[in-house]
């Protein structure tokens, strides 16, 4: 029996990400304006686990930032939730993320697509006790009621 190539199944079906996987949360622009700033070096000879780069990493991290997962819901196609938990830490203890904001605020700026002329402050920060005023007696040092 003569078999071909043409009775083999296709390959370029698993060569295409699948339509369910999310999206990178960074644009190819973005990432290689940010990409030196993401400590990476290739794997060497000597052999062990092969290490993660950075973009899977960080586009994992910011997927969690923007829908508020836990990590332990990452979908199987990130990397390990581990992995990306620690270059969180690691990163952010570099001040990593603080440079990368700031870069890309300097080329927006640069680029005149910042209207410094407008800002907005949110106000959720701000502490309040049960929305009383700092002049008011606390509860715990009122006066008894007359009425029992």
């Amino acid at each position: 029996m003569l078999i071909t190539l043409s009775w083999f199944p296709s390959y370029r079906r698993y060569r295409v990400a699948s339509k369910t996987d999310p999206k990178s949360e960074l644009s190819d622009q973005q990432w290689t304006l940010i990409a030196r700033l993401f400590p990476w070096t290739d794997p060497t000879r000597r052999g062990g686990r092969p290490v993660v780069p950075p973009r899977p990493c960080l586009d994992r991290i910011l997927w969690i930032l923007r829908t508020g997962a836990q990590w332990k819901d990452l979908p199987r196609c990130f990397p390990s939730p581990a992995t990306c938990w620690r270059r969180l830490r690691d990163w952010t203890k570099a001040g990593l993320f603080q440079k990368a904001w700031a870069l890309g605020l300097r080329t927006l700026d640069g680029q005149g697509k910042i209207d410094w002329s407008e800002a907005i402050a949110d106000g959720t920060f701000a502490k309040a006790k049960k929305g009383a005023k700092a002049s008011e007696t606390p509860s715990a040092a009122r006066a008894r009621r007359s009425w029992p």
